[in-house]
């Protein structure tokens, strides 16, 4: 078998672009898979277009050689872009091995470790009242894990991380007395606070209202992170953003993070987020897979998921809460579905999961930047 063409679209999906990666073999079949770096979707897809030049002809079989020798191919090897695309190829290479074998790609990954993939659900609200409304409706629908967003982040233009922090920690403390001690609270800040700002925060609340704290500084800085850990006992949720091991290798290595928020499709695809996950496990570190985009994504999430030990629940974000529309039926038929709060695994060949390829040819790239943050001085900030 011999990869023939690889082609990427780039779609609008509810609110956002999502770039689709199709491999073609000369045996007729073909992978699927997707990228992860949201919002810069043309500089990964002239990427994949470097890649292609090299891979027409390559064995899709051989998908860890296909990975080293994409990421080892220039001088200037890693960093997001790249990975991203890495990502998408090796994605579509495991989908078209899983097919031609017919097993679903758990197996390619040493085999199902479990038959239900529990999901946590997401509230994005500035309002107290409205964020216990949503949780408790999350509750009674069977979510045991929830996510809140820290307030401010609706704010698409102005962003003050101090006034975000007053009107944050009586909505976690609100939530918290309305769910009781049976359900996983965490709290997602998106990389806008400072070290101090974090520890602030984290101080504020009483001792176990959250279970885990989702990006509240960002991650170009170890040492940082490093430091923020002495200063709360509040476990970390990181690492969403990590485009290598090599990046995952000091908060893995000193014991920083709790929760690993590895993307599939940011990281490397399987063949590199399998080696993450080994190196998570060997340090109890679980994963909670970064899952904003589209249903390869979250096929592709549900196999990795499902072939590891270490687990904890999966990004969902088409819940009784939320709706975002990522999951488009009319350009994904046939796509994984939601069971409760979970995702049953699938043993269908592959990821299990088909595009109406000729919608996508259809569609035409429509342009959208991500919130451009000023604080109220006109500095900018992060979004």
């Amino acid at each position: 078998m011999k990869i023939t063409s690889i082609t990427s679209y780039i779609v609008w999906v509810g609110v956002r672009n999502q770039l689709l990666v199709k491999v073609d073999t000369d045996e007729g079949i073909y992978g699927w898979g997707e990228s992860g770096l949201s919002g810069r979707e043309k500089a990964v897809q002239g990427a994949i277009e470097h890649y292609r030049e090299f891979l027409i002809g390559k064995d899709p079989f051989q998908a860890g050689a296909i990975w080293q020798e994409m990421y080892r191919s220039q001088y200037f090897e890693g960093g997001r872009v790249l990975t991203a695309a890495i990502s998408a190829i090796d994605i579509a290479l495991y989908d078209i091995k899983g097919k031609a074998l017919n097993v679903p790609v758990y197996q390619l990954l040493g085999g199902k470790q479990r038959d239900r993939v529990p999901t946590f659900g997401t509230i994005v609200s500035d309002s107290v009242a409205e964020t216990v409304e949503k949780a408790k409706l999350l509750q009674e629908h069977g979510w045991k894990c929830i996510r809140l967003v820290a307030a401010g982040q609706e704010n698409t233009s102005t962003y003050e991380p101090r006034e975000s922090i007053a009107d944050t920690v009586p909505m976690v403390i609100k939530t918290r007395e309305a769910l009781g001690g049976d359900i996983t609270l965490g709290l997602e800040y998106h990389h806008r606070l400072s070290v101090a700002e974090a520890a602030s925060f984290c101080n504020k609340l009483p001792n176990g209202a959250l279970d885990f704290l989702e990006e509240p500084i960002r991650d170009e800085s170890p040492k940082s992170y490093k430091s923020l850990r002495t200063m709360t006992n509040v476990p970390f949720a990181v690492g969403e953003e990590f485009s290598s091991k090599w990046q995952f290798m000091p908060y893995i290595e000193d014991d920083i993070i709790q929760f690993c928020r590895i993307d599939i499709c940011n990281v490397g695809g399987f063949t590199e987020a399998m080696k993450v996950a080994g190196w998570c496990e060997a340090h109890y570190i679980d994963l909670m897979p970064h899952n904003p985009l589209g249903p390869i994504c979250t096929a592709a999430s549900i196999h990795l998921a499902a072939a590891v030990t270490n687990f904890s629940w999966l990004e969902w974000r088409n819940t009784p809460a939320e709706t975002l529309n990522f999951n488009a039926p009319d350009v994904f038929p046939v796509q994984p579905e939601l069971d409760g709060a979970d995702f049953p695994v699938s043993d269908k060949p592959g990821l299990g999961i088909e595009v109406d390829e000729e919608y996508v040819k259809r569609q035409s790239f429509k342009f959208s930047e991500p919130p451009h943050l000023s604080r109220r001085d006109g500095s900018f900030t992060n979004w």
